[in-house]
């Protein structure tokens, strides 16, 4: 991949994607804390939603803002730099709270893009942000265009960098997006298992077109590949643990693994995941299994 930082980052049309991003999802209450432990423990990218049923998005940008004013030196650093990435989404309101709506729900789609992407820079204290994904597909495909249309207004104005489309395990939705869109999609941010293959076409989609494939519920949903022989072989070889494994053989293979963890000690360990490598015999040992 032309000018990516096999280690630590992907650049794509200009903007530096970090190896592994954050994810916020869940946090509730915890969420600046969460963020904050995050950025000290290291992370320079940070995936978050305005979708108040499942992210505190304000709580997002609270946890920046205390990294900055106690200029931890991991995150003062990713501040100070410009290098932090931040990552959100425009829900429909098919997943949204009926009561906590960022939007007017009688709005028309592409005016609610443009609400909800207000919303999210208010909550995130940034007037750019590096993406914007579409958090689902529309059924309706005439309003996904309309939807898209928005977000692309969004990156002509300058205000985002990447869009990109999560929960997208239909490869022939993804080609469709892709040959209709103007501005392409950047990112397909999926959850990572079994159930779809584990979204082999998809991702071979991803590196023919020069897309990032994010893959989030990386070790909830596969907690039977945390336990095969073939992970805890080489995490006793590696001496490092099978989700170290797992996210080291990823990153690897060109996906962008997202960790919610809410572990201080999980938190340095995904970190750590930049700092080994694992040997192409090995990696091609894991192939197997997905």
């Amino acid at each position: 991949m032309s000018g990516d930082d096999a280690t630590h980052s992907l650049l794509r049309n200009g903007v530096r994607m970090p190896r592994m991003l954050y994810g916020t999802a869940w946090k509730k209450a915890q969420t600046a804390a969460w963020v904050e432990r995050a950025l000290a423990a290291g992370f320079t990218g940070i995936d978050t939603a305005c979708q108040p049923k499942h992210y505190d998005e304000a709580g997002v940008g609270a946890g920046i803002a205390a990294s900055a004013s106690a200029r931890d030196a991991a995150a003062s650093t990713a501040m100070s730099s410009g290098a932090l990435y931040l990552q959100t989404k425009f829900t429909p309101l098919a997943g949204q709270d009926p009561v906590r709506l960022p939007y007017d729900a009688d709005a028309p789609l592409a005016q609610q893009v443009a609400q909800s992407f207000a919303v999210s820079q208010r909550n995130l204290g940034r007037q750019h942000l590096a993406a914007l994904l579409l958090h689902s597909p529309l059924r309706d495909r005439a309003g996904q265009r309309e939807v898209w249309s928005a977000m692309e207004t969004l990156v002509d104005s300058g205000h985002v960098g990447l869009i990109g489309i999560s929960n997208c395990y239909d490869p022939a939705e993804l080609q469709r997006l892709w040959h209709e869109a103007r501005i392409k999609p950047s990112i397909v941010q999926n959850r990572f298992y079994a159930q779809t293959g584990y979204d082999k076409t998809i991702r071979a989609f991803c590196r023919e077109h020069g897309l990032v494939y994010q893959s989030f519920w990386t070790l909830s949903a596969n907690p039977h590949l945390l336990r095969d022989t073939t992970l805890l072989g080489l995490a006793a070889a590696y001496a490092r643990t099978p989700a170290q494994i797992l996210f080291r053989y990823l990153i690897q293979r060109d996906v962008v693994p997202l960790t919610g963890t809410t572990s201080a000690l999980h938190l340095r360990e995904s970190i750590d995941v930049l700092a080994f490598e694992l040997d192409a015999p090995d990696a091609a040992a894991i192939d197997a299994l997905l």
